[in-house]
């Protein structure tokens, strides 16, 4: 069970967690998929899908990609069908690991079952629409997540979250003790989950909290950046009389907003739309932005290579 953290609240700790997951989890049953990267040779796809024959696996889609033919990083992303797979597929994972991974010794590749959502728990600040569309679309089963717990630096949101069930914390953060309140995070969210998305978060993360975290951690933010960085961003937008606005979902990395880039959309706007309206159109943008980035990590889409991505987006 995650560690009691005080908060400023009528509840000292965070209530029982009950999870928001999709309901397009149930349709995925007996499906899997295998997700790999290795240097690019001959005959990568023949031995694997005859790998995934012999353990009576019928391959339903496939997708891959190579930075160079000679020489080059080879990805892949497979969804195979298995009857009963959840009682097989560590057997397939233990022959895999004992058969093709010495064939490419050079390999990063996971399995996961498609039925299996992913645990998520989202950071968020005073903004509420990232988050809450998150927590509608996974309520309506748009995306394959089990959300389980919300933790803010402000208790503004407490009662927005909690009306979709779903624990809200809140853990302030003294700028002059930073370390502190990552402490409790940490004791709230290290172990626990697959996935940390910072729905407008507006804190940086230090390197050792990433560190810790033990999984991903997806960011979203306009893509006014560099240019516009800091405070009011839609106001000097306005300033400047911009053209194009937009918004850039990443995986959080100890340099500031130049982690591996997931998903990016831009919309246009006019000398018309006041700051008012800048600040909704980049709100549409940031949701659309963040959902697609948060649904295709969730769905095994994204492979990362260095500072960049693969994404097998549909």
């Amino acid at each position: 069970m995650p560690t009691t953290v005080q908060a400023r609240s009528t509840e000292s700790r965070p209530p029982a967690p009950r999870t928001i997951s999709g309901a397009t989890t149930a349709v995925a049953k007996d499906l899997g998929r295998l997700v790999l990267q290795c240097e690019d040779r001959p005959r990568i796809i023949a031995a694997i899908s005859q790998f995934l024959s012999d353990h009576d696996a019928n391959i339903v889609e496939s997708d891959q990609a190579t930075t160079d033919p000679e020489g080059g990083r080879f990805f892949l992303r497979m969804t195979f069908r298995r009857d009963d797979l959840p009682v097989h597929l560590e057997d397939i994972e233990r022959s895999f690991a004992q058969t093709m991974a010495e064939r490419f010794d050079d390999a990063e590749w996971r399995f996961t079952e498609a039925a299996t959502p992913k645990r998520v728990a989202i950071m968020v600040s005073k903004t509420d629409h990232c988050v809450l569309d998150l927590l509608w679309r996974a309520r309506r089963g748009e995306i394959p997540i089990d959300i389980g717990l919300v933790i803010s630096n402000h208790p503004d949101l407490a009662a927005d979250v909690r009306s979709f069930g779903v624990p809200f914390v809140h853990i302030p953060v003294d700028r002059n003790d930073k370390p502190a309140a990552e402490e409790k995070q940490l004791q709230l969210l290290s172990g626990n989950f697959d996935l940390v998305v910072m729905a407008r978060y507006m804190q940086i993360l230090s390197a050792d909290f990433l560190e810790r975290i033990g999984c991903p951690v997806i960011n979203i933010h306009h893509s006014f950046l560099p240019a516009f960085a800091g405070a009011g961003p839609y106001e000097r937008a306005k300033d400047r009389g911009v053209k194009l606005i937009g918004a850039t979902a990443h995986y959080a990395t100890e340099d500031l907003d130049e982690g591996p880039i997931i998903e990016q959309d831009v919309v246009r706007v006019t000398h018309a739309l006041d700051v008012a309206g800048l600040t909704r159109r980049g709100a549409d943008v940031e949701r659309a932005v963040l959902t697609r980035a948060v649904q295709w990590h969730c769905e095994d889409r994204v492979l990362r290579y260095g500072n960049s991505t693969v994404v097998f987006a549909r």
